[in-house]
């Protein structure tokens, strides 16, 4: 049944819980969601303006075609969880926890992870392009079809990270580029990494 996320908010302050909430097509602006459980939730078509989610946490919660505009989600906690078809773009998700989770088709551009922990979690046919993606910690993650054009990875180990079909043009790293030590390439992609080494092809 159809909630409204407002008067749930509100509800659910006292103990800090939020949980089986149905929210759709809603648009909601300026709340204080920091520190928050949020517990088997689905949220589909809703907009956040400059909604505040620090230090909240996701627990088997869904968002579906949500967007989200200025909203902080730094020091995020993301359990089981499933983000589709997601515009969040520039969005503030530095040192946001991610297991069991799934990212699929959304947008991050120049969305600010540094310092995640992507554990047993997927992120598949999104983009990320300029994204800063600095000092990640990857745990059996997945990386599929997933556009890191300009991304900057400083710091993040690939070791054992299939990044054959992803897109890697412009990529920044370190000096040594050790980030790309031990990643699973495609051959289609030395070219790429040719350029990010500084070697020229004849």
């Amino acid at each position: 049944m159809q909630q409204n996320f407002s008067a749930i908010l509100e509800e659910g302050r006292e103990d800090g819980l939020i949980q089986g909430g149905v929210f759709q097509n809603q648009e909601l602006e300026e709340l204080d969601c920091s520190g928050l459980d949020f517990k088997e939730c689905v949220f589909t078509g809703c907009l956040f303006r400059r909604c505040d989610f620090t230090r909240a946490s996701f627990y088997t919660v869904r968002f579906s075609r949500c967007a989200m505009s200025g909203c902080p989600l730094p020091q995020s906690y993301w359990h089981g969880c499933t983000v589709e078809a997601c515009k969040w773009d520039g969005c503030d998700l530095r040192r946001a926890r991610y297991k069991q989770t799934r990212l699929h088709d959304c947008l991050f551009r120049y969305a600010n992870f540094s310092g995640a922990v992507f554990q047993n979690t997927a992120l598949d046919a999104c983009n990320c392009a300029g994204a800063a993606l600095t000092e990640l910690r990857l745990k059996r993650a997945a990386f599929s079809k997933v556009d890191l054009t300009g991304a900057d990875l400083f710091r993040t180990s690939l070791k054992g990270i299939d990044l054959s079909s992803c897109t890697i043009d412009h990529i920044a790293l370190s000096e040594t580029c050790a980030e790309l030590k031990g990643a699973v390439l495609d051959a289609s992609q030395a070219p790429v990494v040719a350029r990010i080494l500084g070697i020229k092809i004849h």
